[in-house]
């Protein structure tokens, strides 16, 4: 109990610098306002061939849906923004320490090297899961106006993709600004290795090697896409939760090292 309890203290703590500086307010506006952005143009050309394929003397409309054309679309966008944002919620949970020389502070309060990493992420995953709630809010629109309802196992499975890829990109954050006091040289370095690991996923080819095929499954977008389409794969699941464990055991390690010579 008195780990949960120290891994909560270090939670409510992050939340506090979170809330008490424009940090989460920034985050949520721009998610928030690129979720509703990306849902109303997809939905809006989705009802546009919707109403041209009823209009058309023959065949009638063609069979359409909103998951595929409109809740998968905006899933992988706001994958992307994930990317961008990410690093500016990770980059001062340890490198704002440093900075003030609140770490050393830290390092010597009875509490556990894992149970501050710990804490650090859970804060930051939680931040990031209200993003995610209060983007999907856009879709419960669809429930309370729609005649027939859409299926809504993909909108969980896409939630689950969306938190999944998000707690990989905090779990490369994480350890990244354990390495540096400078929020900013954290931020940069966190999204070059964020990217990189994305474009990894480019190779994935056919037609390509061994070598590369094995290199591109560490791409984390690809990943995501059979949880959108509502499909749950162990793999990628499996997949995310080793990449967010290695991540977080790399954290880990390098606050030991720190803490020690501390």
């Amino acid at each position: 109990m008195n780990a949960v309890r120290n891994v909560s203290a270090i939670v409510e703590k992050e939340w506090r610098h979170y809330f008490g500086s424009p940090i989460a307010y920034v985050a949520l506006f721009v998610w928030t306002l690129l979720f509703g952005g990306f849902f109303y143009l997809l939905f809006k050309r989705f009802s546009l061939i919707s109403l041209q394929g009823g209009q058309m003397e023959m065949g009638g409309a063609p069979k359409m849906s909103l998951n595929e054309w409109v809740f998968a679309g905006v899933l992988h966008n706001m994958a992307v923004v994930a990317l961008f944002l990410t690093p500016m919620i990770t980059m001062r949970l340890f490198a704002e320490e440093k900075r003030q020389g609140t770490f050393e502070l830290l390092a010597t309060n009875p509490i556990t090297n894992l149970e501050i990493v710990l804490g650090k992420f859970f804060a930051a995953l939680g931040l990031y899961a209200i993003m995610i709630v209060t983007g999907f809010l856009n879709f419960a629109l669809i429930w309370y106006y729609a005649t027939v309802k859409p299926e809504w196992k993909p909108l969980l499975t896409g939630a689950l993709a969306l938190l999944l890829i998000g707690a990989s990109f905090i779990a490369v954050g994480l350890f990244v600004s354990t390495l540096t006091k400078n929020q900013i040289v954290a931020g940069t370095v966190t999204f070059g290795v964020l990217l990189g690991c994305w474009l990894l996923g480019w190779m994935d080819d056919p037609s390509a090697g061994v070598v590369a095929r094995a290199v591109s499954y560490v791409g984390l977008v690809n990943h995501i896409d059979d949880l959108i389409r509502g499909v749950i794969d162990l793999k990628d699941v499996v997949f995310y939760v080793a990449f967010v464990t290695f991540g977080l055991f790399l954290a880990h390690q390098s606050v030991e090292s720190q803490r020690w010579r501390a």
